[in-house]
């Protein structure tokens, strides 16, 4: 075990996430340790406590508690993986090249792992995608566990810390589908709720929850982050049901989710924002509508569009909807070709 050490985060690592950092520098800490150091204090930048997802930037200090001297040996890429797990995680790339991966996460499968999950996360089965490359490609972003779709890795730190950069800049352009109750009345638009964690950490998981704030209460809530996320109806079922695309301008924990259920049209299948018992500006139901229809989460990150890293070329990928959001499309007479790609190409 080394000792409590001090270090400075050099220019040519540029802005990022703290786990991020501590990862890159040192790749056997797991992503749990990083939050326990954060939750005790053990953690620090510039001398004050931080959350794992605090950002660092070159200059800062950062004080690691000790750790131990040498990762563990390193496995073999089939050592401990299940093989359905291995051929699930290789089928959902979407496209690859020497510098990026472009996933089409499976709904239900975590991006980042937690206590009790073991490597059954996106970001513990990257060693089943290196396909031949020496190091494992680096998470960029994360999509909730049931949320579907577009997700992006690197190859190397430079592409890692390049895509972060266009995520956080807005210079990608993200759309989701969403199946949601009701009908948005007008219907196409922009939700500016701020964003906030609700207190406690309760068994219903409400330490987990965002509540939205209005905008002209954000001075009274210091903890709310501003938020953004505009729609579109694409299509609607008389008052029952709409199929939405949806841009987050920006990018918060649960926002889509949370604005939506806001506006009184939560998202299908949204136990967490969209129980049964929740009112809507259609029939008055929730996100559990019964009948034929999938009881999961009808949230799809459909596409984003971004420049390339190294060769700077623009480039747009497109995820094919999860099975349970295709039997929905199946039952309602949906089909994908009939709506525009980017429908707010129209609004700007």
């Amino acid at each position: 075990m080394s000792g409590v050490r001090t270090l400075t985060v050099s220019a040519d690592e540029g802005e990022q996430r703290l786990d991020r950092w501590v990862k890159r520098r040192f790749p056997h800490v797991t992503q749990g340790a990083i939050e326990k150091m954060c939750r005790t204090g053990q953690l620090r930048v510039d001398g004050g406590r931080v959350k794992a997802s605090s950002r660092v930037a070159p200059g800062m200090t950062v004080r690691l508690p000790p750790l131990p001297d040498s990762p563990p040996p390193e496995r073999p890429a089939d050592d401990g993986f299940d093989p359905a797990d291995v051929k699930m995680i290789q089928a959902a790339v979407l496209w690859k090249d020497e510098h990026m991966i472009v996933l089409n996460k499976p709904a239900g499968l975590p991006s980042q792992g937690g206590s009790g999950q073991g490597n059954r996360h996106v970001d513990g089965l990257t060693e089943a995608l290196k396909f031949g490359y020496k190091d494992r490609p680096k998470l960029v972003h994360r999509l909730d566990k049931d949320t579907s779709g577009i997700l992006l890795l690197a190859r190397t730190d430079r592409v890692a810390r390049a895509l972060s950069e266009a995520l956080r800049h807005r210079a990608a352009r993200k759309i989701y589908w969403a199946v949601v109750a009701g009908v948005p009345n007008p219907k196409q638009g922009s939700i500016k709720y701020g964003l906030m964690k609700a207190p406690g950490h309760g068994r219903g998981g409400e330490g987990e929850k965002m509540i939205c704030i209005h905008p002209a209460k954000m001075k009274e809530h210091p903890e709310a982050k501003r938020a953004q996320t505009d729609f579109f109806t694409l299509w609607f079922l008389g008052t029952r049901l709409s199929w939405m695309a949806l841009e987050p301008v920006t990018g918060r924990t649960h926002q889509l989710r949370a604005h939506m259920a806001e506006i009184g049209h939560p998202i299908l299948g949204d136990g967490k924002y969209g129980g049964s018992s929740q009112e809507n500006m259609g029939d008055g139901w929730g996100a559990q509508v019964g009948g034929d229809l999938s009881r999961k989460l009808h949230l799809h990150a459909r596409s984003i569009t971004i420049e390339h890293p190294i060769t700077k070329k623009t480039m747009t990928f497109t995820a094919p909807l999860p099975d349970h959001m295709a039997r929905t499309w199946k039952t309602f007479g949906w089909h994908e070709d009939d709506v525009p790609a980017d429908p707010f190409v129209e609004v700007r």
